[in-house]
């Protein structure tokens, strides 16, 4: 019955913003010159643009279109069951994992392939295995966009090779590897400079290598995804941790994409610095204890990358029920905490009950009375 009641009798309280910020234009223009026909830098918990040029022109985006391929094969679940693949669908051009007809394959070992070593028979048999056809799929694609606030993009292959129409700008690329790197499956799988996955007809053991060299060129690099084709040029969706900061760096259409990304993320964290936000001192009413209410903690702190250590224009939104139920146990979720940046979503973290609270026990001729009460309470509350 507590279940129930959480799920039906939680509500949202906006708590003020606990400081005001003014955002300054940052002097990037002058200091940066990249070969990019558009590029992006931003702060993965925030959003913040710390660089920005021709980011809303829709533009081919070749294989960084997988991003979006992977992270919908991910979501659809069952990664570990194994299938046999669309034999029609891996017969495609370009990069790939080395997929035959009638292999036997997983979902992850899929997301490997299209991650790693960019296959697009990988993408191919990841929409059927889906979706049941390319078409569907891309329609999956388009809605997830859609969700994410991608303005500028249309999906019409799940590889990346071109279709008509198929195009995204800077900007919503980095939007779309701002929603993937919060999936811990993706996050890990697009880190690997190498990986081991096992497929085939009987499956086997074999290595495939990432194409992203910046893995290997700088510290804290941690994916995302390379592309290339005569159209788009050279591609890159990269991203790289410091300090608990997280900055993602998009150039499309870049001749010298590496050494861009470099300078770019060098500037970047000399613009920002990691914060971490202050957590209000909350508690949880209780009903049924000898204890009125409980303190709430979280598990974890919440680190941001802030321009000269300015949070200003981050908020807070309490997601809790009007009371909790007694017996509660130490670490018990009781519900959520949202920090947002302006009207960005930075995370939801756990309010976790900060110590015990055990029942109240009652008198058996008392124990009606209390019942009475207590759904006094929640009809006045509901």
């Amino acid at each position: 019955m507590l279940t129930v009641i959480r799920k039906y009798v939680l509500m949202l309280v906006i708590l003020p913003v606990f400081l005001l910020w003014n955002l300054t234009e940052l002097p990037v223009h002058a200091v940066l010159t990249v070969s990019a026909k558009a590029c992006i830098l931003i702060e993965a918990s925030t959003g913040q643009v710390l660089f920005a040029e021709n980011i809303h022109e829709k533009l081919p985006m070749a294989s960084t279109t997988k991003i979006m391929t992977t992270l919908l094969t991910i979501e659809s679940g069952d990664l570990d069951t194994e299938f046999m693949v669309d034999s029609q669908a891996i017969h495609v051009e370009g990069s790939s994992m080395g997929l035959q007809e009638n292999d036997i394959v997983t979902k992850r070992a899929l997301c490997y392939g299209m991650l790693l070593p960019s296959g697009n028979d990988a993408a191919n048999a990841s929409a059927v295995a889906v979706a049941g056809s390319i078409p569907a799929f891309a329609k999956l694609m388009n809605q997830r966009a859609e969700e994410i606030g991608m303005t500028r993009t249309c999906f019409v292959t799940p590889s990346g090779l071109e279709g008509t129409g198929h195009g995204a700008s800077a900007y919503d690329m980095a939007l779309l590897a701002r929603e993937a790197l919060q999936n811990e499956t993706f996050r890990e799988i697009c880190s690997q400079a190498s990986a081991t996955v096992k497929f085939g007809n009987p499956p086997y053991q074999r290595t495939l290598y990432n194409s992203n060299k910046l893995l290997r060129m700088y510290d804290g690099v941690i994916g995302v995804k390379t592309g290339f084709t005569d159209e788009a040029g050279r591609c890159l969706v990269s991203a790289c941790e410091r300090n608990g900061v997280t900055l993602i760096c998009v150039t499309l259409n870049d001749r010298d994409d590496w050494h861009d990304h470099i300078q770019l993320y060098d500037y970047g964290f000399s613009q920002v610095s990691p914060v971490t936000l202050e957590v209000p001192a909350l508690t949880q009413k209780l009903v049924g204890s000898i204890q009125d209410s409980i303190r709430l903690r979280t598990e974890e702190p919440v680190i941001i990358g802030a321009v000269n250590h300015d949070i200003s224009e981050i908020s807070y939104r309490l997601m809790l029920a009007p009371f909790a139920y007694a017996p509660v146990k130490d670490g018990e979720e009781l519900g959520r905490l949202e920090y947002y940046f302006r009207d960005t979503k930075i995370c939801s973290v756990p309010l976790l009950a900060d110590g015990s609270a055990d029942a109240e026990i009652l008198p058996e001729k008392n124990k009606f009375m209390q019942f009475l009460d207590n759904l006094r309470s929640i009809l006045k509350n509901a």
